[in-house]
């Protein structure tokens, strides 16, 4: 056998497939990236290898992969809190963006989010934002693996004048990235209120061609059921099906205001619906009916949304509010399972953007993105149930390691691609620069 590259021994580990599983006195074994064995830790140390790492309190489990944000608005944490949706995007949040969303805007708030998403447990992040090629470029700078869904509109912004501009622009960034090991480039119809028809309907045709998958956001609130009805004579989940946009590879973001004919159909077309309990719940946008979905065989993922809507990019506080929230909003404790919230996060979130072959679960021949988990702090005691304590138990910020291809990207709570003193620094910048914006 080749000599591995790196070795690690947990406590536990918590591989979701197969499905409620925790090893005890089990490693891991890395070559190239990929998970090449799993076995006991006994054989596995006397194995050569270029590392062998010891992580004697910890669970080690996949890396958290959040479905849906929006990085650079970090920036925006915290700038316009406590609105409904319309007058957060329409009077506060759309202003701000048009003054200063620019290059160096996007990639210090990228990179802002790319640290605290790694503190806290995701190594795959998917981003709908404005010059999604700063973005990819950071990400990659970084060492983390990313689904960029590049904006189309019809409304002209710093980045594109129009819908022609969006596309252009996003196709030359598809065609940069396609030999890319970590970077898949999405198409990002912002919603079919911000898209018009013939928009919509040049994004599904040239998604098929390329077998691209799509990012909407749809159905997040009631009030944009009704606005649709209105303006078009449909609920955008049926324009979306009527026009070929709704499919296996699209993922349908927010879904809050559904009934069972919008469930019938996002099962006939095979699309995937990410849940963003936080943010809809600070908007008051609704609750997506999670169980319901899980129920009849639609693929649920999580998302955080921006920080500007929920203030935190920490997916293990966010699958611990999609499980809470699943069980109040249909009133049974048993709703959104622990095993259920960290499926969504991890193997589901990995389907819905088409990575299961790749990540989402610890199997041998996927890669090795990887974290660990300590399980040590008084709050994490005593540990009954290893799945239950990570749902309900953490905060996020118990993770110690991550890596992402087999590559350390934090080590012992240490950031090693993103200088966190830079990017605080660079915050602050911006802070300040809003903050003028906003007194005048």
């Amino acid at each position: 056998m080749d000599r591995a590259d790196l070795i690690i021994h947990p406590k536990y580990i918590v591989p979701i497939v197969p499905r409620d599983q925790v090893l005890t006195e089990h490693s891991i074994v890395v070559r190239h990236g990929v998970i090449s064995a799993i076995m006991p830790s006994p054989e596995a140390r006397l194995l050569p290898a270029d590392k062998h790492v010891d992580l004697p309190h910890q669970a080690l489990m996949p890396g958290l992969i959040n479905c849906h944000g929006h990085s650079a608005m970090t920036l925006l944490r915290g700038y316009a809190d406590d609105y409904p949706l319309m007058t957060w995007l329409q009077n506060h949040i759309w202003p701000a963006e048009s003054e200063f969303v620019s290059e160096a805007f996007v990639q210090d708030g990228t990179d802002l989010a790319m640290a605290e998403l790694l503190q806290s447990g995701t190594t795959t992040f998917s981003d709908m934002y404005f010059y999604p090629d700063v973005t990819a470029a950071r990400a990659e700078r970084a060492g983390m693996r990313a689904q960029i869904a590049f904006p189309v509109m019809d409304i002209p912004t710093a980045w594109a004048a129009d819908a022609k501009s969006y596309l252009a622009k996003g196709l030359a960034l598809r065609d940069q990235y396609r030999h890319a090991d970590r970077i898949e480039i999405a198409f990002g119809p912002h919603s079919n209120y911000t898209v018009s028809e013939p928009t919509l309907s040049r994004v599904a045709t040239l998604a098929h061609e390329l077998d691209a998958a799509i990012q909407i956001h749809l159905h997040e609130t009631k009030h944009e059921v009704l606005m649709s009805v209105e303006n078009i004579g449909e609920r955008p989940i049926d324009q979306l099906s009527r026009i070929g946009l709704l499919g296996p590879r699209t993922q349908c973001v927010h879904m809050t205001a559904l009934g069972d004919q919008d469930i019938d159909t996002i099962i006939a077309n095979g699309a995937h619906v990410v849940h963003c309990p936080r943010s809809n719940m600070k908007l008051a946008s609704g609750i997506c009916p999670t169980q319901k979905l899980l129920d009849r065989g639609v693929n649920v993922a999580l998302g955080t949304d921006g920080a500007a809507s929920n203030n935190r990019l920490n997916m293990l506080s966010e699958l611990q509010c999609a499980a809470l929230l699943a069980k109040v909003g249909s009133e049974d404790a048993t709703a959104l399972s622990a095993m259920d919230a960290l499926e969504m996060a991890t193997l589901r979130g990995a389907r819905a953007l088409g990575y299961e072959q790749l990540i989402g679960s610890i199997e041998i021949g996927k890669r090795a993105d990887l974290i660990a988990i300590d399980m040590s702090s008084a709050a994490m005691q005593p540990v009954h149930n290893v799945i239950s304590q990570l749902v309900y138990a953490t905060n996020g910020s118990e993770v110690t390691h991550s890596w992402v291809d087999g590559r350390l990207l934090l080590q012992d709570r240490t950031l090693t691609t993103i200088d966190v003193d830079v990017v605080g620094t660079r915050a602050a910048h911006w802070r300040d620069q809003l903050a003028q914006f906003s007194a005048l």
